[in-house]
């Protein structure tokens, strides 16, 4: 073939590659999109997704009767599976693929943030038994002997992190338990300050938290951190402030700009400040910010930003509930990211959770429909033992399964 042909050939190609390059994120989320606004400078930020938003279709709303039987099978479960130490959780259950996890730190940090989370479940399940009174003591004498040990124990591994922020809202909640023992409340203070100080030392230079670095390994982490992992600890932050403990304002504000960094115009986001260069990748669509969605619209929101109206949370709610299929087709998969929009099983009951907490910040006259659609997607799942689990991980999994089921279906009831 004569040479000017050739390049002929070539510059063709390189123009329909190009082409398909610049349309490629127009046609990967043309099922999932807002049509172009013609005045798009004119629409307000919080009412422009309205009218293409999609929306489950209404349900019935359960009867207490069911969320109180649900309930108590679930702090039954966490009864059941406390270990003799007060803790919950082990790493007795293994499978061929297993999350990395170097010992022994990843472990202690897991052990320390289910049992953690398990508390926290048996206090907002408000069961008056007293098996679960003395079940909350247990694991409060364990979380104040063994959260204060619990540190960054590998250069790569930081689910510490996870730790220190569920630890705190366990704490903050036994606080006001012994609102009339001044002495205990304090010797919970302490831990609370230890946890933030924690936090405030494992900050990524970047502004946020995450739980792996596996390129800078330095005290302060690289720059690739997840949005959801920051939103939870913010959360975890503003309970600490609510009681009193000091947060450094420094901590807050880079972490709030991380999220918001990672915030696309839709009020999904990035899983990560590493894909800014790739948005449109199916972990970063809609469908794949389902279970992350809340946690960052919430951490924002009570931080301040008011761009997070109630018209956001709505309008992400009714996305969650009428393309909950996404997180459920991924949930039980032994294999993280396999699933349709790069969902990871995981993301099932914490995204749950998240959304009962944004259901909390709508006005009460919002809140019923929306109960609904939560505890019916909840309350199926529920295990013939009682617990609710979407990921099998260690022997940990039932345990924060669990505890999130329970904990999203008392904020479904009728209040």
């Amino acid at each position: 073939m004569p040479r000017i042909e050739a390049n002929k050939l070539l510059v063709l190609g390189f123009q329909a590659v190009v082409a398909l390059v610049a349309t490629w994120p127009f046609l990967a989320i043309a099922s999932d999109s807002a049509p172009p606004s013609k005045e798009p400078s004119k629409q307000p930020v919080a009412t422009k997704l309205a009218s293409y938003v999609p929306k489950a279709k209404p349900v019935a709303p359960p009867t207490r009767e069911a969320l109180d039987t649900a309930i108590t099978r679930g702090v039954d479960f966490i009864l059941k599976i406390q270990n003799p130490s007060g803790s919950w959780g082990s790493a007795t259950q293994t499978k061929d693929l297993n999350i990395y996890a170097p010992v022994p730190g990843a472990h202690d940090a897991f052990r320390a943030a289910v049992t953690a989370l398990c508390v926290s479940a048996l206090i907002d399940s408000a069961d008056a038994r007293p098996e679960v009174a003395s079940s909350i003591d247990r694991g409060e004498a364990w979380l104040l002997e063994n959260l204060p040990k619990v540190r960054r124990n590998d250069i790569t591994a930081l689910y510490n992190n996870w730790t220190h922020a569920y630890g705190i809202e366990a704490m903050v909640r036994l606080w006001e338990r012994h609102e009339k023992d001044p002495a205990r409340q304090k010797a919970i203070r302490d831990v609370i300050v230890h946890q933030v100080d924690r936090l405030n030392r494992y900050q990524y230079g970047a502004g946020g938290w995450g739980y792996y670095d596996f390129d800078t390994h330095l005290q302060h982490p690289g720059e690739y951190v997840p949005s959801f992992t920051t939103a939870t600890v913010l959360l975890a932050l503003k309970e600490a402030r609510r009681v009193g403990v000091e947060v450094p304002e420094s901590m807050v504000t880079r972490g709030v700009r991380t999220v918001v960094q990672q915030q696309k115009p839709d009020f999904t986001y990035l899983y990560s400040g590493n894909f800014w260069k790739a948005p449109m990748r199916p972990i970063n669509q809609p469908g794949g910010s389902l279970g992350r969605s809340q946690v960052c619209n919430l951490a924002l929101r009570q931080w301040g930003d008011k761009r997070i109206t109630d018209e956001v949370l709505e309008e992400c709610l009714d996305r969650l509930f009428a393309r909950n299929l996404w997180l459920d087709i991924g949930r039980k998969r032994p294999i993280p990211h396999e699933s349709y929009f790069q969902v990871a099983g995981y993301f099932y009951y914490y995204g749950s959770y998240y959304a009962a907490q944004c259901i909390d910040e709508l006005p009460a006259e919002k809140r019923p429909p929306l109960k609904a659609q939560l505890a019916f997607r909840l309350l199926p799942l529920q295990e013939k033992d009682g617990s609710w689990w979407d990921f099998p991980l260690y022997n940990y999994h039932q345990q924060y399964g669990t505890a999130m089921g329970v904990m999203s279906l008392v904020r479904c009831r009728a209040k």
